[in-house]
């Protein structure tokens, strides 16, 4: 079923190439998020609409909070690298484990522990190279990155159910959202089952977020809304958004009853952006469900649900 919310702003007119990978801290009410291609962290405060940034040096695919000094991990074409907010500075902490040419990192997320996880995107700098796959990792500090049981050539949707103990992932090119029983504890994730499928018309899944009542939010990229699946994979509703190409969404706000929702401009023609205004932007929505927390913090033995 189709519903148009009563109302979607937006809630800053970014003109994104790439807006992607929304993270709430509810700690600073502030709202932070990448654009992939510019490339760039940033940091958007809602009230009051202050926003700074920080320069990046190449294809930014996901990125999480750090603390002592404050700053990011974020993932690069590169490797992974530390940003220092005070300074700007970058260090290295591990080199990809592909062929950049042929590879970025893409979609990122931490477990209820701390525990980086992120994909991979087929994205070469040259066109023309033939589709292949790339793992999926995880990151501690202490143990570096590890391969985990899943290829794709484009990793998607990573979200945890509220109790922790299912891991949500899609494999975009394929439109499918697996679902796959999760330790927490030891950050195994175990044999993948099928969610959803979006049906070719649909765009591809994107990035996700899970509310409290275990609902899980897909922005359908190419498909102009976003979908609300129950978590036995049976369709909720649609929500329809004013652009074409929503990357991805995240809860917020004091109550987290906001939808925060990014949005990108990449390879739309002059007439499709004449069309779409706020393509590009960051949308904002109250649809009716409160979110469930997710971590900000990459770290050891954080605890759960640290916001």
């Amino acid at each position: 079923m189709q519903v148009s919310p009563p109302l979607v702003e937006a809630a800053l007119h970014a003109k994104a190439i790439i807006g992607e990978s929304p993270l709430w801290s509810a700690t600073e009410r502030a709202l932070y998020w990448i654009d992939i291609k510019k490339p760039a962290l940033y940091r958007f405060e809602p009230d009051g609409g202050a926003q700074r940034s920080w320069a990046l040096t190449s294809d930014v695919g996901g990125f999480v909070l750090m603390q002592d000094p404050p700053g990011a991990l974020v993932a690069l074409r590169y490797g992974l690298h530390r940003l220092d907010f005070a300074t700007g500075a970058l260090t290295l902490l591990a080199a990809s484990p592909f062929d950049p040419a042929l590879f970025r990192f893409n979609e990122g997320a931490c477990d209820a522990q701390g525990r980086f996880w992120i994909g991979v995107m087929f994205d070469p700098l040259e066109p023309g190279r033939r589709k292949e796959k790339g793992s999926l990792h995880s990151f501690t500090l202490t143990g570096g990155l590890r391969a985990e049981p899943d290829l794709s050539d484009l990793h998607n949707g990573m979200a945890w159910s509220p109790d922790g103990r299912t891991f949500y992932l899609s494999h975009s090119y394929e439109r499918r959202i697996f679902a796959h029983p999760y330790d927490f504890e030891t950050g195994r994730m175990g044999k993948s089952g099928l969610l959803a499928t979006l049906p070719e018309g649909l765009g591809i899944p994107d990035g996700a977020a899970v509310d409290t009542e275990g609902g899980y939010w897909t922005a359908c990229h190419g498909g102009g809304r976003l979908r609300r699946f129950y978590p036995d994979g049976s369709i909720d509703r649609d929500i329809m958004l004013p652009v074409s190409q929503p990357t991805m969404c995240v809860f917020g706000g004091v109550n987290l009853d906001e939808l925060y929702v990014t949005s990108a401009r990449d390879k739309l023609s002059t007439s499709q952006l004449e069309e779409e205004p706020l393509a590009g932007a960051i949308l904002r929505l109250r649809p009716g469900e409160r979110g469930a927390i997710r971590p900000v913090y990459m770290g050891l033995e954080l605890g759960r649900y640290r916001s």
